[in-house]
C-alpha cells in the first residue's frame, strides 16, 4: 500500500509539474525581476543601475498627475464596463435560454466581436465616433441633435471607450451566463409557478442565486480585463484627449516600451498588481456572503 501511495504521489507531482514550471517561469520570476527593476535605472541597454526609491519618487511625484489620472481613468472604466457588460450579457442569456430558431446563429453573431482583433474593432468604432463623418453623429443630426465630439471632448471620450468595450465583451460573457442558466433544473421554476411566483420573483429567488458562482466568475474576469485594458483605448483615442482615456496599462507601456524607463514601468506594474490583487482578494472574501456554491 505504501508503494502504491508513493507511486500515486509521484504521478500527481508529474501531472502538476508543467503548471508549476510555467508559473515559475512566466509569473513568479517576472514578478521578482519587476520588483528588482523598480529600484533600478535601466533602459534595456547595459546593466541595471541601483537607484533606490528614486523611481517611486518620480512616479508618485514628478509624474504624479499623469499616473494618478491613469488610475482614476481605470477605476472609471471599471465602474462603467463591469456592470453594463454583466447586465447586457445576462439579459441576452435569459432571452436565449429558451427554444428559439437560429439560436446557434445568434450565439455565433454575439460571440464574433470577442474573437475579432481589438485593433480592427477599434478602427470600426473610430469611424462610427468620427466627429464629422461618423455614423453616430450623422444619425443624431437627422434627429435634430448637434453632433458630439466623442473622441475630441474629454467629457465624452470615456463613454466612447466604455461603449465600444461593452459591445466587444458582451458576447463572451453571454455564452458563460447562458451555460450557467442551462444548468438550472426546470423543477425549481415549475414548483415556483405552482406556488404562484411571478417572473420577477423567479428571477430574484431562483435564477440569481443559482447562477451566483457564474456571476462571481464573470465579475472577477471583467475586473481583470479592465485592469489589463490597453488596445481599445490606445487605438481609439491614444489615451486622449488630455489624458482622459489614459489607462494604467497604457502608462506602463509608454514608460517601458516608448520611453524605455523600465524602472518607472516596473513601479507602475507593482501598483497594478497590488490594486488588482486587493480587489480580487476582497471579491473572494465577500463571495462567501452571496455566492451559492451548493448544488
Amino acid at each position: 500500500m505504501k508503494k502504491i501511495s508513493r507511486t500515486e504521489n509521484l504521478y500527481g507531482k508529474l501531472f502538476i509539474a508543467p503548471q508549476l514550471i510555467g508559473m515559475a517561469l512566466f509569473v513568479i520570476l517576472p514578478l521578482c525581476f519587476a520588483l528588482y527593476l523598480s529600484f533600478c535605472d535601466w533602459n534595456l541597454f547595459g546593466s541595471p543601475k541601483w537607484v533606490g526609491f528614486e523611481n517611486f519618487r518620480l512616479v508618485f511625484g514628478f509624474d504624479g498627475d499623469v499616473f494618478f489620472k491613469s488610475i482614476k481613468n481605470t477605476v472609471v472604466f471599471m465602474a462603467g464596463i463591469v456592470p453594463l457588460t454583466m447586465v447586457f450579457s445576462l439579459s441576452l442569456a435569459i432571452l436565449a435560454n429558451r427554444e428559439l430558431r437560429f439560436l446557434n446563429f445568434y450565439k455565433s453573431a454575439l460571440f464574433m466581436p470577442m474573437i475579432t482583433s481589438s485593433v480592427a474593432i477599434a478602427m470600426v468604432w473610430y469611424w462610427l465616433f468620427a466627429p464629422n463623418l461618423g455614423l453616430i453623429n450623422y444619425m443624431l443630426e437627422l434627429c435634430g441633435i448637434t453632433g458630439i465630439g466623442w473622441l475630441t471632448d474629454p467629457k465624452w471620450s470615456k463613454l466612447a471607450v466604455i461603449l465600444m468595450t461593452v459591445w466587444q465583451k458582451t458576447g463572451y460573457y453571454f455564452i458563460i451566463f447562458l451555460a450557467g442558466l442551462k444548468g438550472i433544473s426546470r423543477t425549481y421554476y415549475e414548483a415556483a409557478q405552482l406556488d404562484g411566483a411571478s417572473s420577477w420573483q423567479q428571477f430574484t429567488h431562483i435564477t440569481l442565486p443559482q447562477i451566483s458562482p457564474v456571476t462571481f466568475f464573470v465579475f472577477v474576469m471583467l475586473v481583470i480585463d479592465v485592469f489589463n485594458m490597453f488596445g481599445e483605448a490606445y487605438v481609439l483615442t491614444r489615451g486622449g484627449p488630455v489624458y482622459s482615456t489614459y489607462t494604467l496599462m497604457m502608462y506602463i507601456y509608454n514608460e517601458g516600451m516608448h520611453y524605455f524607463n523600465l524602472g518607472k514601468a516596473s513601479v507602475a506594474s507593482i501598483v497594478l498588481i497590488l490594486l488588482a490583487g486587493s480587489i480580487s482578494a476582497m471579491q473572494f472574501y465577500l463571495s462567501g456572503k452571496w455566492v451559492n456554491y451548493e448544488k
